[in-house]
């Protein structure tokens, strides 16, 4: 843009002395067509487009020198500002895919950890049950046998005990039918009789 504002205050400025010639050599050329804007004959048209070109060279002076180093400037400022904005919002998100990662690896840690803490409870608990079972069965074990040892003491007592009182009895009713005591005899069939029904 700067170099077209040139080339065309140049073409403008080249073309000048042209023009003025022109208006000299043909002074009624001009006003003959009705426009005394391009009287070139005139004094006050020519003093007009100087100060024209005057005023037009200052306008671009100033706007090259002072505005438009303004107007880059604070566009540059923006676009730095936009691109620090978006470097700051890519930082953020980095830092937040990050945080999410250390999360889900804790997540994940603390989900082995309570899995393992789980099974280690449960394996101690079946091995506490397994023991106690144990010890129960033989507690049980030692019960049932001491119980079978005095049912089977009761049992050889109270055998020892019928045995006695059979051959006191079966001695007693001998003695009352025959009138004498055999108890050898006696001894011997009671303890051949235990022994049949002991057998069936």
């Amino acid at each position: 843009m700067k170099k077209t504002i040139r080339i065309a205050t140049l073409l403008s400025l080249a073309t000048l002395p042209a023009m003025a010639q022109v208006a000299s050599e043909h002074p009624g050329a001009t006003s003959s067509a009705g426009m005394p804007q391009l009287d070139f004959g005139n004094p006050w048209t020519i003093a007009q487009v100087v100060w024209m070109l005057i005023i037009f060279g200052g306008l671009y002076y100033v706007m090259a020198r002072y505005a438009l180093p303004q107007v880059e400037s604070v566009l540059e400022a923006r676009r730095a500002r936009i691109e620090g904005d978006l470097e700051s919002a890519q930082a953020a998100k980095q830092r937040a895919d990050a945080a999410m990662a250390d999360h889900q690896a804790a997540t994940a840690k603390a989900r082995a950890e309570a899995q393992a803490a789980v099974g280690a409870a449960t394996q101690k608990a079946q091995a506490e049950a397994a023991q106690r079972a144990e010890a129960l069965n033989a507690r049980l074990a030692a019960q049932i046998e001491a119980a079978e040892t005095q049912i089977a003491s009761a049992r050889d007592n109270a055998m020892g005990a019928l045995r006695q009182v059979a051959t006191d009895t079966a001695d007693a009713l001998v003695t009352r039918l025959i009138g004498r005591s055999d108890s050898a005899a006696v001894a011997a069939a009671v303890e051949h009789e235990l022994a049949a029904r002991g057998r069936a």
